[in-house]
């Protein structure tokens, strides 16, 4: 049953009220002499077939033991426990239905007296029993138990208002919201009680007798309205409570008032105003690592909404050199003020420039404080100092106190001539000096991080300029320029790297990445990861596996980080390398084909030799440490001529533009086919960054594709069967006398056939067998299988495992290059050196 027809059908008579329950008149014999309507509802036996009957025939004291049927009331579930005690004066009997169940019934025995004759032999009738079904009973016991708790036992407090809007009931929750009790308030108009008091939510009337008017003349429930105001129990603090009200009506629709519930919501409030300064000053302090910005940040997040002005003291070597302060006294430390707010703005106090505010020429006076000042004793002791309405709190970093911040609170303005917003009142309570404390360790955190990143400036630009390549060696596969701009003096360096790395099989890698932040840690982990990448791309891996496992390698277990081993992990080294982005590409010159796979960085420009420019749809993939998705590769075929934009996001993105409008403007600079590579990389840095500076690193990668001529590649497919070997070998003699190289004959065959016996007894057909002439010769066998062959050491009595040790001798470099069809086993041989004589 929905509560609209609960509240439509409730009767609060009782199910045992004579007007409405089952009732029966017995004799002096308890034979039934009457018979109400509601007992054949009940029983199914009609007046005329009870008439006579013992009452024993209808009902029967319960008994003692065995089952007992459901009680249950039409209107809810069966009830099927034995049931409690009945109420005083009542007992619970067990009724036989015409139809021949059984059921539970209340029932209550009234005796007659003086009545007149009218039963059966002449006798008076006895007794009136009245029953119901115990099952509606508990249902309206419950009902009652209900109400009595709302009106004394509820945390809620309730009052019912007339027409007129005079009160004229209230429950106990209300009472002690008043102070008084009831019968001192009754009759009182609302707005007489909590005079001066407002609604605060936005859209609704501000006064308790327009809303409770509109609920009134409407019928509509307002919920949820924010009502502020100072309680008769507590007359020097304002509340906030929840407010809802509904108007009352009879049962024939006559209005006779309205009812009001109402929290007292204020603790939590202010609770989440304080969470939610808390989250703003998250998100709003530490934008920038510059110790002045964070302290400007600060006093202006705080005002006015938790203070009427601030002020932040920093001390002078923190602010010029990064280093830490000495600790003592005002005059000691050499404090700067490099952030102040109030309201009105400017307006100076006795508190925050005990020597004034300084000369306006000077961007960050010094401050000093006399001995005994709030502030001079938050630097005496290292501790808040609260004096009035001045809380004083360090800007602790450790052992280290950096510097003051000082927030004032003024006389507090009539809450009621003013937008009502739970302003900040004339003092700091317990809640809030906490809180105090919190936006101070933040800041300090903040201006602690700007100080290190201007100790390690330029620590960190010589560490990184070692660490990127000096020098690419020339590639068959692609031309290479690149540009490398570290960040400016301002702000530091950055963790922006490239590579290019040269893959078996004449392909090339290509690898750019950006590491979060900036100072000497980031050029670190920039080094780390650079040779991670290096590492694993020697090992053929695909580009989406490398960064698999890149990620694996930066989001590694605790205990296996730098530092564990001999201390606790290196914070530093978790911070930045997890969010670290990265683009790995891999190109072939054989087929033109181009595989690239990205963790969380930008994607690559794709300059057609027309000159068209495309930034591929490549799946971006988290940035490396978070996990939780997998990396995902694309391959597409690029025209001779092509040309592959790598770059960090320090190129196109800046303060007075976006990414779109950058990556906008480098496609411009790169649609140019005629121009050279040099030439396009001094044209993108000049385009996007103008003045050769830039507030985080940039890195440029540049590579126009080549094809292998038909001519230096050979290739064939064979069956995995013995006499491939020969045929193999046949082959490969042929192709390199076609290419003049017959001195690299002998060894090349021994190389083919022990890579081709290999595959055809381990790996699975067909085989493929191509021999490339570039730099140096290279020889790949591929098969179908998956299991790399190892270089051991063979005893003397073995009979084989020599074939792979006697090929590394022949050859510069071999390994193994998965696919997914399989793998591939390759080689690298010198050319013969050429005889001038």
């Amino acid at each position: 049953m929905s509560a609209t027809r609960a509240a439509d059908a409730a009767d609060f008579r009782g199910p045992l009220d004579i007007s409405r329950a089952a009732t029966v008149v017995l004799d002096g014999r308890d034979t039934v002499v009457g018979w109400s309507p509601a007992a054949t509802e009940l029983l199914g036996y009609e007046a005329r077939e009870a008439a006579g009957r013992p009452l024993s025939a209808f009902l029967s004291p319960l008994p003692t033991d065995g089952p007992l049927p459901a009680a249950t009331d039409r209107r809810g579930p069966p009830d099927h426990p034995r049931p409690g005690p009945p109420p005083p004066g009542n007992e619970i009997r067990l009724a036989r239905h015409r139809d021949g169940r059984e059921l539970l019934v209340a029932t209550i025995m009234c005796p007659l007296a003086g009545a007149a004759a009218g039963g059966p032999g002449g006798e008076a009738p006895g007794r009136v029993l009245v029953a119901a079904e115990l099952g509606a009973l508990r249902q309206w016991e419950s009902r009652l138990a209900l109400l009595q708790g709302l009106a004394t036992q509820s945390p809620v407090g309730l009052a019912i208002y007339d027409t007129e809007l005079r009160l004229t009931w209230s429950n106990t929750a209300y009472e002690r919201e008043i102070g008084r009790p009831l019968a001192e308030y009754l009759g009182m108009r609302a707005d007489e009680l909590y005079s001066g008091g407002r609604f605060v939510t936005p859209g609704y009337p501000s006064t308790l007798d327009a809303v409770m008017h509109h609920v009134l003349d409407t019928g509509e429930p307002v919920l949820d309205l924010h009502f502020q105001g100072i309680p008769p129990s507590d007359p020097g603090t304002e509340h906030l409570w929840s407010c809802s009200y509904y108007r009352l009506e009879d049962a024939h629709g006559h209005v006779f008032g309205v009812c009001e519930d109402a929290f007292d919501i204020s603790d939590r409030y202010r609770a989440q105003q304080r969470l939610a300064l808390l989250v703003e000053v998250g998100r709003r302090i530490g934008t920038v690592l510059d110790v002045v910005t964070t302290a400007e940040e600060i006093a202006e997040v705080t005002v006015p909404e938790f203070a009427a002005a601030v002020r932040v003291d920093v001390a002078r070597a923190t602010v010029m050199t990064g280093e830490i302060p000495a600790a003592g006294s005002s005059a000691a430390m050499d404090l700067l003020r490099v952030g102040e707010h109030s309201v009105p703005p400017g307006v100076p106090d006795a508190a925050l420039h005990p020597e004034g505010p300084g000369s306006p020429a000077n961007r960050y006076p010094p401050v000093t404080y006399p001995p005994g000042s709030p502030q001079d004793r938050s630097l005496a002791s290292g501790g808040l100092v609260l004096d009035d309405n001045v809380l004083v709190v360090p800007l602790r970093v450790g052992g280290s106190v950096l510097g003051l911040v000082t927030f004032v609170r003024g006389p507090r303005p009539d809450p009621y001539e003013r937008a009502v917003t739970h302003g900040p009142a004339t003092t700091f309570d317990n809640g809030e000096v906490a809180l105090a404390d919190e936006l101070a360790a933040r800041a300090a955190v903040c201006i602690d991080n700007a100080r290190r990143f201007t100790r390690e400036r330029s620590a960190s630009l010589a560490l990184q300029r070692q660490l990127l390549p000096h020098h690419v060696p020339p590639q068959s596969a692609v031309e290479i320029a690149y540009r490398y701009l570290p960040s400016d003096d301002v702000t530091g360096v950055g963790g922006d790297w490239f590579d290019v790395i040269p893959l078996s099989g004449t392909r090339v890698g290509l690898v750019v990445g950006d590491v979060v932040g900036h100072g000497l840690q980031a050029a670190a982990t920039m080094g780390r990861l650079r040779t991670s990448v290096r590492a694993f791309a020697q090992l053929d891996m695909a580009p989406d596996e490398l960064l698999t496992r890149l990620d694996d390698l930066v989001g590694q277990p605790l205990e296996e980080r730098p530092g564990s081993r001999d201390g606790p992990a290196s914070d530093a080294y978790d911070e930045l390398t997890t969010g670290a982005t990265c683009l790995y590409a891999v190109y072939d010159p054989v087929s033109r084909r181009c595989v690239m796979a990205r963790a969380g960085h930008l994607p690559p420009a794709v300059v057609h030799p027309d000159g068209h420019v495309t930034y591929p749809d490549l799946p971006a993939g988290p940035p490396l440490g978070l996990g939780g998705l997998p990396f995902e590769s694309m391959e597409i075929e690029l025209p001779v001529g092509s040309l592959l934009a790598l770059f960090t996001d320090g190129l196109v993105e800046a303060r007075d533009h976006d990414i779109d409008q950058g990556l906008d403007a480098l496609g411009r600079v790169l649609g140019d086919p005629g121009a050279s590579l040099e030439d396009l990389c001094d044209r993108a840095v000049s385009t996007l960054v103008p003045d050769a500076t830039t507030a985080d690193d940039t890195a440029l990668l540049l590579a126009r594709t080549r094809q292998l001529d038909a001519s230096r590649v050979a290739e064939w497919e064979l069956p995995a069967e013995a006499v491939t070997v020969s045929r193999a070998r046949e082959l490969t003699t042929r192709q390199l006398a076609a290419w003049g190289l017959e001195e690299l004959s002998f060894a090349t065959e021994l190389v083919v056939s022990e890579l081709v016996t290999n595959a055809v007894r381990y790996g699975g057909g067909p085989l493929r067998l191509r021999l490339i002439r570039d730099r140096t010769l290279l020889c790949e066998v591929a098969d179908t299988g998956h299991t790399s062959p190892h270089l051991r050491h063979s005893a003397e009595d073995d009979e084989g495992g020599r074939g792979l040790f006697i090929v590394a001798q022949l050859v510069q470099r071999w390994g193994t290059r998965y696919t997914p069809a399989g793998k591939t086993i390759w080689t690298e041989q010198a050319f013969p050196s050429v005889d001038f004589g």
